[in-house]
């Protein structure tokens, strides 16, 4: 995973340290690339990027700081690299990043998913365990536009994130520390391009921030962990069901409240939009895998016919 010669001449003549170094074999089928880049915060992302066949990420770990290169290789191996002093930290969570722990022992997918499913095996659920960073991402991308949220958090995690080591093939940046959260000023939030209530609902978890990861982290359950979010402020299903899906892989999750999804789901299984309350009884069938259900149904392509001019979805979703 050695970076290109241009990749090292844009970042000088630095010398890397060593990485570290592991294989996971996975059991099961992965498609790497469209589980792991289901984290990735937008096509611009200073936290994950793809240089050829690898996978970079850049995160902050209970450890520190780390870069993590991943690449498939024959017979499915997934090889990865590490630098930084989280470097460790990330090689041994990279089996759950890749979906180890997505069990789909009690999937029934019926009938009507039964060979989309098979068609899609590879297809995992992806868990970063790191709490916080993924409801900071989370908040980020409540009430507005994915185009506007993300270049929000490019801005917010380039500028006050921490430059990502090893031989990244781009400039690369961890998100802040939870106390890097707190003490974003408000002229870097509003130059960002993040709404007032949202920069002050991450300043306000990130005050009861340890409390909130500890207490996600402990929680046995999706509805525990909804319980825990919900309590801050600002925070709500939907913010909830993204941090979960995020940061744990629940695959039960439904961001209810979303500008989109009802409509797609309501479009898929019954060729017409519905609501979010139509979403629930549509997905009840699959209760304890509706998140894996929506999945198949986007990478199923079903898409519903544009009817117009794309609306701005600002005030739509839920916090």
């Amino acid at each position: 995973m050695t970076a290109s010669p241009a990749s090292q001449s844009r970042q000088g003549t630095a010398v890397h340290a060593r990485p570290l170094e592991t294989e996971y074999r996975p059991k099961h089928p992965v498609a790497l690339h469209r589980t792991v880049l289901a984290q990735r915060c937008g096509a611009h992302d200073p936290t994950m990027t793809t240089h050829g066949a690898v996978i970079w990420r850049a995160s902050r770990t209970p450890e520190g700081v780390a870069t993590l290169a991943i690449r498939e290789t024959g017979g499915g191996v997934i090889k990865g690299a590490a630098w930084g002093p989280g470097a460790a930290w990330a090689l041994t969570q990279l089996p759950a990043l890749c979906g180890a722990d997505d069990d789909l022992e009690s999937f029934e997918p019926g009938e009507r998913f039964a060979e989309l499913h098979r068609r899609n095996q590879g297809l995992r659920l992806s868990r970063t365990d790191l709490v916080f960073d993924a409801l900071a991402s989370a908040i980020f991308e409540q009430k507005v536009t994915g185009l506007q949220a993300f270049g929000a958090w490019r801005r917010i995690v380039t500028r006050h994130g921490e430059r990502a080591p090893g031989p990244t093939p781009i400039a690369m940046f961890a998100p802040p520390s939870i106390e890097g959260w707190r003490s974003i000023p408000s002229w870097s939030w509003h130059r960002a391009g993040l709404e007032p209530p949202q920069s002050r609902t991450i300043v306000d978890a990130a005050r009861r921030g340890d409390a909130i990861v500890r207490a996600a982290e402990a929680a046995a359950t999706g509805d525990e962990r909804e319980r825990v979010f919900t309590s801050l402020r600002g925070v709500g299903a939907w913010t909830s069901a993204e941090t979960r899906i995020r940061a744990f892989g629940d695959p039960d999750a439904v961001s209810v409240g979303d500008y989109h999804l009802a409509h797609q789901v309501g479009y898929a299984l019954t060729g017409t939009r519905t609501d979010d309350a139509g979403m629930l009884e549509l997905l009840a069938p699959w209760a304890g895998h509706r998140q894996r259900i929506i999945r198949l149904i986007y990478a199923s392509g079903i898409q519903e016919p544009r009817r117009g001019a794309r609306l701005h979805p600002e005030d739509h979703r839920e916090r």
